[in-house]
């Protein structure tokens, strides 16, 4: 018995290395001893060049020494039949170590010091050949005796491969000079014939003449490149001999670097070695070789295959194995880890040598003579990325029996992601500790999927620690030989995944907004998938079909679950009788084929068989069966992703593609045109307009042909472009090349094209990702948006109006185009039923043109009638309310002309009703309408039919079905009038009171408002938000209230209506946590919510997306705007914010009512209001009822004669503003009033001093102040004079005494202001009024005459020889609350311990009449306030009792 070790691809730099040594007893207590020679039992041991035995040296310098063996060597014990103990060094026999061994013995490695990774491998020495007769002999005489396995050369070796890759000629002996082992060529384990022995010169080594870096050992078998991290060239080592016919040249890759781009390249040469100057790299040689570099081929240095197959060579690890074969007919294959990757190269020379090229990372390799890849499959990472590990590989027989005990049964494969495990009978996998890992989770199933076999998946268990959920999808990867990775998407072939809402196929996402969200299922949810016999794959979410996901996907997949992130386990589902049945006919996927794939109908792939060519750009990738085309590495690489289409265009054909992904880092972008070079012969240049012949492209607004501009300022401008821009290109029968941009003709761009040309893309700059659309065929003028509502038929519209809409709710294969003007049905047969945005009117016609070519695949054709199912009420995504065809539709009561037939809810009600609407041909109009009299009737261009139907109900849609034949119809028709669609918005007043500007009896939330008459308005839209939205989101109160359930994020959600023009969108804070910091945003998106991924928080949407957030507008996640209105971080619980575009598409921000002005403009329409709640807001609900703004006709408007006098002064009435509840009050959440009350409490004031109701207490914060929709300036008193906000001053509403005056006071007295220090206040607070004789420098001062310097005499009724005390007041507190009358004192916040500086003010009742108005004395020439000029900017009082103290006024610095 021989037992072998081989050492793995790690080491450590250590002391020491592996030792060796067998035991007689059975370790299964698991007591190891820390090294092998503390062992005390019977033990022989092979240490250095050192036998030990039982702990003691039993021969010295004996064989190899172990210490000096490297990574890939061999090493192996072996019991003789006599019981010797036998060491053998990669292959060789050391000798006999040690006799009289016992009979049972376990081989012992000990991974000592150096030696860190060891491999079993089956490696049993050919025995010599002067013992084998004598081992045979003994065999049969002792029987089980001998334990030493010899196999002659007739035995079979069943861990052997075949020496032949060439299915023909396997299991032939061959020359005498084939001896090489090779893997079979299907790749199976089966009977092979042993080589006989081998001499030295026979065998496969390296050239002694290599490259002037390489250095040889290992008997001219491993190659190693010198200095690897300071040089990555001149590493070429040939082989030392011509490869014969159908022997295989296989080395293994021994070491790496990371230090380089690129890596190891192998091939065949023509070249001597002896005669050969050998180049820094081979791909320089101009003859004679063929290299295999990355992922194709080179000859004589020229690429002649780009993607010669699906995985690159500069991906390969350390251990992996790379091999080629000149087979007899000339075919040059190559082969990773033992599998064909196809040929290669027809025609190779007879006489070539194998060579390679350590060349960038590659830095050792080492040539393989056993090709036995079964155990290195295994553990490799390199087989993650072949086309398909199985490929030869026999397959278990599939049983068609449905029984889910078959042993056939779907389950999970054992082999599963590190964190993951499979238990029940594998049926359900799991991750154990979610809570500690959020990847590597990957399960398989335990063989490849049927055609038609949905694998379904429940979802048992998850957690909230992370983002992201569970992920589904197939694999051509065998998961016996799959070394998983962390995730399945980081895997880069064979492999097509579903994750979120968008599917990837080998890593790179082909569908952005496909289907449900799979980040948003809860526990008890399905997925599934199932790969179709056309090739097509299709995901199921809780049993509803998601629609076509990818199509080629090749038979023999495994289905694949990632327990990604939130999902914790799963279970397999065998009851799929909730499943829908799949249509047979393909009618879930496009009616077109890849190239190379079969057509189901002859004329079918005619008009939708363009793709793109798999000759491309070096930086381009195509995808999505040849539909989609992207540039990798975007964000390093601008250029160099030339895409062509896959034939020419026919007369008349439109190539259209649109832009799915664009990068903002780069100048310019997409360019498009054609050429009449060929694929094959395109050299293809970094740019398209590098090309000097037979090319013509656009290039921003400038036409180039062969590379020179011919015209500029063409009718569209490429580089303007934005991600869902439409680019189409048409060759017109007489030669002229024609633009279409989003479905309109831009004119004529050149003329004089040659008949065969190609479509061409440059993905250039911002461009990343394109792809080809359903509208790609012959071009039918009626489906461009210019011709929709022309005028060129006989009967159009009944009157002129608004063109009719479709709904943006459809059948699943359905597209909208030209503003919902248009629809397109893009794959199948059904699926196709679209309705009318509104609900008719009575005698409305909704009318329809047949558009586009007939698809005579089908049969069948176009269903017109009207339903009372409502459009809103389905279900946003998926869409799965609707059924395939509109006479299976019964969820409502439907009425419909389905050829010459009327049926009601799919009953047949009336037969020969008209000409058969399967005779439509393209122009042809249909419409329905509902009369007044309750009956339907149905329009055949212009004509009326007649009644179809009766007793039809009153709210009703147009329901069409684009069914069979039909493909496209187009909108002819308009509504009977222009619809309003809401009340304007709220006109404001500009003079409008502040808050708590009453009087402090009055309840602050009773306000006056105009009474002009304004026109009754109609009622707006009702709005709801969406059931799409975050997945920390709750909807409740009948979708009219969200809160955030967890976390502080993940809560965008969206309205399920538009918001119309001129309608204000108002939502309620309800609920607000302090533990977070920031709060709400809000804002609009132009494009529908249905099918919208919403990502964590508002700021990362980045397409049509206008966001109001903090102070700050965002337009796609770049600021426009700063200051812009209140800071919505300190909006408070009870705060009414609402949305608005006007007439002119502008954006309105209003908070209580108030309109805060514009804040974007060009909005688009229809666009839909969204809201995030984020940190510290929780909880928000629309305001149905709609909060009146100022000038707003809510609440009851009192009579003229109702008002006091101090209301209306000569005709000028005072404008008092809305105000909200008290509770709406910001002091709850305001930082800087917080701070100023801290500061008000340590004056130690008395609070009997202060109103008792925080209520009236205003912090006029820029935030606040704006969050109230403060204006700067109010007029008040008898008669009225102006007044200035405090802005900056916090105000701390203090207790009037009543007397005989304050009834009237605060209604017929001015407003003024009065700064002070701080020693003074108390004196003040005392008498209610300011008082001569404090420390203010307001106090006492003498009277001044006219005269400067100089006093008057004393007035007459003051005391004699007395002086008049006077106090200065201001209707500004920019005057007043400068530092010279408020002196500014110092304090330590007792919270923050932070020191800050403070002012002190009061806020006055002042009697008109008792004060002069007069310049100010500062002698500052610049004015102080704009709205007081400094001649008036001071009043002088001398009256005592002439002021009242309104409030306490401070400001913190």
């Amino acid at each position: 018995m021989a037992f072998c070790t081989g050492a793995g691809p790690r080491g450590g730099s250590g002391w020491g290395s592996v030792s060796r040594e067998i035991t007689p007893q059975r370790d299964e207590a698991g007591s190891c001893p820390r090294q092998a020679l503390s062992g005390t039992l019977s033990l022989h041991q092979l240490h250095s060049v050192v036998l030990h035995h039982a702990g003691r040296s039993h021969l010295e310098e004996y064989g190899r020494d172990l210490d000096q063996l490297a990574e890939g060597d061999r090493v192996g014990i072996q019991r003789s039949s006599r019981g010797e103990l036998h060491l053998w060094v990669n292959g060789q026999d050391c000798g006999t170590a040690a006799s009289g061994l016992p009979p049972k013995l376990w081989a012992v490695v000990d991974l000592y010091g150096k030696c860190t990774q060891v491999t079993v491998v089956s490696c049993e020495p050919p025995p010599p050949p002067s013992v084998e007769k004598e081992t045979v002999e003994q065999e049969e005489e002792e029987g089980e005796e001998e334990e030493v396995v010899v196999l002659s050369c007739t035995h079979s070796r069943p861990d052997k491969f075949l020496n032949n890759l060439d299915p023909d000629i396997a299991g032939s002996t061959g020359d005498s000079g084939n001896t090489n082992n090779a893997p079979a060529g299907n790749g199976g384990v089966g009977p092979a014939v042993v080589p006989v022995a081998m001499t030295t010169n026979d065998a496969l080594l390296f050239h002694e003449k290599c490259g002037t870096l390489i250095k040889l050992s290992n008997n001219n078998k491993t190659a190693e490149r010198r200095r690897p991290l300071d040089e990555f060239n001149n590493g070429v080592v040939m082989t030392n001999r011509p490869l014969r016919h159908n022997e295989m040249f296989e080395i293994r890759i021994d070491k790496l670097v990371d230090k380089w781009s690129g890596s190891i390249e192998i091939g065949v040469t023509t070249h001597n070695p002896n005669n050969l100057d050998y180049p820094a790299t081979m791909t320089n040689l101009r003859s004679g070789t063929i290299m295999m570099s990355g992922c194709g081929i080179l000859t004589n240095g020229k690429g002649t295959r780009r993607e010669y197959c699906e995985f690159s060579l500069d991906e390969l690890q350390e251990g992996d194995h790379i091999g080629l074969m000149r087979k007899a007919s000339g075919a040059l294959h190559f082969y990773i880890n033992g599998i064909d990757q196809g040929v290669a190269a027809a025609q190779t020379p007879g006489v070539v040598y194998g060579v390679v090229d350590l060349y960038g990372m590659a830095v050792k390799v080492t040539i393989v003579h056993n090709h036995n890849h079964s155990d290195r499959l295994r553990r490799n990472n390199a087989i993650m990325r072949a086309l398909s590990p199985d490929v030869g590989r026999p397959r278990p027989s599939l049983s068609l029996t449905p029984d889910a005990e078959a042993p056939d049964r779907l389950l999970f494969h054992t082999n599963c992601g590190q964190k993951a495990a499979i238990i029940s009978e594998g049926r359900t996998a799991l991750r154990p500790h979610a809570t500690d890992d959020f990847n590597h989770g990957v399960v398989l199933s335990s063989r490849p999927l049927r055609s038609n076999e949905v694998f379904q998946v429940r979802i048992d268990k998850m957690v909230d620690k992370w983002a992201g959920s569970i992920e589904i999808g197939v694999t051509t990867h065998n998961p016996a030989y799959l070394q998983l990775p962390s995730t399945m998407t980081n895997l880069r072939s064979g492999t097509w995944m579903m994750t979120g809402n968008g599917v990837m196929h080998n890593g790179t996402t082909i569908l952005d907004e496909y289907g449900h969200n799979l980040d948003r299922l809860k526990a008890g949810d399905t997925v599934g998938v199932v790969r179709k016999e056309d090739g097509s794959l299709h995901f199921f979410v809780n049993g509803v079909a998601q629609g076509p996901a990818a199509w080629n996907v090749p038979p023999s997949v495994y289905a694949v679950v990632d327990l990604y992130g939130q999902a914790a386990q799963a279970t397999i589902m065998d009851d799929m009788a909730d499943l829908p049945p799949l249509p047979e006919d393909g009618s879930e996927g496009p009616t077109a084929t890849s190239p190379g794939s079969p057509c189901s109908v002859g004329g079918a792939s005619a008009t939708n068989d363009l793709r793109f060519h798999q000759l491309h750009g070096t930086n381009a990738v195509i995808t999505n069966g040849g539909r989609t085309a992207l540039r990798q590495n975007c964000r390093s690489e601008f250029n160099d992703a030339i895409v062509i289409s896959n034939r020419c265009l026919r007369d008349g054909e439109l190539f259209e593609i649109i832009i799915q992904k664009m990068v903002d880092r780069w100048s310019g972008s997409i360019e498009a045109g054609v050429t009449a070079i060929r694929p094959d012969e395109l050299e293809f240049p970094n740019t398209m307009t590098d090309i000097d012949y037979d090319t013509w492209m656009l290039s921003g607004t400038a036409i180039m042909q062969d590379g020179n501009t011919m015209r500029n300022n063409y009718g569209c401008d490429l580089d303007s472009l934005t991600t869902g821009s439409r680019i189409g290109m048409m060759r017109s029968a007489s030669g002229d090349l024609h633009y279409y941009i989003n479905g309109v003709d831009q004119g004529v761009a050149c003329a004089g094209l040659p008949p065969e040309v190609y479509a061409v893309i440059d993905l250039y700059g911002q461009c990343v990702q394109v792809s080809i659309t359903s509208s790609s065929g012959p071009l039918d003028n009626s489906l461009c948006t210019s011709n929709i509502t022309e005028k060129s038929f006989p009967i159009q519209s009944p009157v002129a109006g608004v063109a009719h809409r479709l709904h943006s709710k459809h059948g699943k294969n359905v597209v909208l185009l030209g503003e919902g003007c248009q629809a397109i049905r893009v794959g199948g047969y059904a699926h196709g039923i679209v309705f009318s945005a509104k609900e008719l009117k009575a005698d409305e016609l909704f009318e329809v043109k047949r558009a586009a070519g007939l698809d005579e695949q089908w049969c069948g054709s176009l269903h017109i009638g009207l339903t009372t199912l409502a459009p809103p009420e389905l279900p946003s995504c998926p869409l799965s309310g609707l059924s395939p065809s509109l006479p299976q539709l019964r969820a409502k009561v439907t009425w419909l002309l389905c050829g010459s037939e009327v049926r009601r809810n799919g009953v047949l009600q009336r037969q020969n009703y008209c000409c058969s609407l399967d005779r439509l041909t393209v122009g042809n109009r249909v419409g329905v309408k509902r009369c007044s009299d309750d009956t339907m009737h149905i329009f055949i261009d212009g004509e009326d039919m007649g009644p179809a139907a009766t007793a039809v109900a009153k709210n009703v849609y147009a329901v069409l079905d684009l069914y069979g034949r039909i493909t496209a119809v187009s909108i002819v028709s308009s509504s009977l009038t222009e619809d309003v669609e809401s009340p304007k918005a709220p006109s404001l007043s500009s003079d409008s009171c502040s808050e708590g500007e009453e009087d402090n009896d009055e309840t602050p939330t009773l306000c006056r408002r105009q009474t002009e008459a304004e026109p009754a308005a109609p009622v707006p839209t009702i709005m709801a938000f969406l059931e799409n939205h975050g997945k920390n989101i709750q909807l409740s109160n009948q979708n009219l209230t969200a809160a955030r359930v967890s976390s502080y994020n993940q809560g965008l959600l969206v309205t399920a209506q538009p918001l119309a023009r001129q309608q204000l969108f108002q939502v309620a804070i309800d609920r607000l946590n302090p533990s977070w910091t920031s709060s709400l945003s809000l804002g609009v998106i132009g494009h529908s919510p249905d099918r919208l991924n919403f990502p964590s928080t508002a700021c990362c949407l980045k397409r049509s997306a206008w966001l109001l957030q903090r102070d700050s507008v965002f337009h796609n996640s770049l600021k426009i705007c700063e200051n812009y209105g209140p800071n919505l971080d300190t909006c408070p619980e009870g705060t009414v914010l609402g949305l608005l575009v006007d007439a002119n598409s502008c954006l309105h921000l209003y908070v209580n009512g108030m309109d805060q002005g514009v804040a974007a403009q060009d909005i688009p329409s229809p666009c839909y209001p969204f809201i995030d709640l984020y940190g510290q807001c929780e909880q928000v609900t629309i305001v149905t009822n709609n909060v009146p703004a100022v000038g707003g006709d809510g609440g009851e408007a009192r009579c003229q004669g109702d008002m006091e006098k101090a209301d209306m002064v000569d005709g000028i009435k005072e404008s008092v503003c809305w105000t909200p509840p008290p509770e709406v009050n910001p002091n709850k959440t305001c930082e800087y009033q917080a701070l100023c009350s801290r500061f008000k409490d340590l004056l130690t004031l008395p609070d009997g001093y202060f109103n008792e109701d925080a209520k009236y207490n205003l912090c006029y914060c820029e935030s606040c102040h704006k969050l109230r929709g403060d204006e700067a300036y109010y007029k008040r008193g008898e008669p009225p004079r102006d007044y200035a906000l405090p802005f900056g001053w916090c105000r701390f509403a203090l207790r009037i005494k009543p007397h005989c005056e304050v009834s009237n006071a605060l209604k017929k007295w001015h407003i003024a202001y009065h700064g002070t220090s701080v020693g003074a206040l108390r004196r003040m607070l005392d008498h209610s009024e300011l008082l001569p004789g404090t420390s203010s420098i307001f106090s006492v001062s003498p009277v001044k005459t006219d005269g400067p310097n100089s006093y008057s005499e004393p007035e007459e009724n003051s005391a004699p020889g007395r002086e008049v005390p006077r106090v200065r007041l201001s209707p500004t507190m920019r005057y007043s609350g400068m530092e010279i009358f408020a002196p500014k004192v110092q304090f330590k916040d007792p919270r923050s311990h932070r020191c800050h500086q403070a002012q002190v003010g009061f806020q006055v009742c002042v009697r008109p009449g008792s004060y002069k108005v007069g310049p100010h004395t500062l002698g500052n020439s610049e004015p102080l306030d704009p709205r007081f000029s400094n001649a008036e900017i001071e009043w002088i009082t001398k009256e005592q009792g002439g002021t009242l103290l309104y409030g306490l006024l401070v400001r913190v610095e």
